[in-house]
């Protein structure tokens, strides 16, 4: 399938403000890849393809967990949204043919991050949070690390991400802790 076909039918699949946010993500994604010299191709697909879930409903996406048999596990059964990532991953390879195994994995990993973050998990997550559309409290800082130092931007984006999710009292997930301990313990500098 080329970009063009990806393109027209993720507009028949998502409404049209999640859609642009998929474009923003795509261009912001290769935008990065190119300044750490990752796959600028792969970045373009994962960047499009991210959400490509997240037209389903809440019945589509545990019944295409089931047929995919992805786990699901008590976090996801109450915050389902997290599995868009992981179905989004299955669709991907399922109905637009792509079976590159880092683009589905970036894919797959882009809502919770995960432990040992491959260049293009990172810049996934990364072109996800900044895209140009996004506006939150601390989302320029994000950006201007994103091009100085990934591991540090995912650090700022992580503990972001952390600190809404207990504002708004919802669950965690054990990944995303898991993924900012990682970058932590390995990557960022004193």
């Amino acid at each position: 399938m080329t970009l063009e076909e990806m393109k027209e039918k993720l507009k028949r699949d998502l409404d049209t403000e999640r859609y642009m946010h998929s474009i923003n993500v795509m261009n912001t994604a290769v935008e990065l890849a190119g300044y750490y010299a990752v796959d600028k191709r792969k970045a373009e697909i994962a960047g499009i393809l991210h959400d490509c879930a997240r037209g389903l409903s809440r019945e589509g996406i545990f019944s295409t967990c089931i047929i995919a048999g992805i786990k699901v596990d008590e976090i996801n059964k109450r915050q389902p949204k997290l599995l868009h990532g992981p179905v989004g991953a299955y669709l991907a390879r399922v109905d637009y043919g792509i079976g590159d195994e880092e683009v589905l994995e970036a894919i797959k990993v882009h809502t919770t991050g995960k432990e040992n973050m491959g260049m293009l998990d990172k810049i996934i997550f990364l072109a996800d949070i900044i895209e140009p559309e996004r506006d939150f409290q601390g989302v320029d800082r994000i950006r201007e690390m994103a091009y100085m130092d990934i591991d540090r931007a995912l650090m700022l984006a992580f503990d972001r991400i952390i600190t809404h999710v207990l504002e708004k009292r919802e669950l965690l997930h054990p990944d995303t802790i898991n993924a900012r301990n990682y970058i932590l313990m390995y990557y960022t500098r004193p």
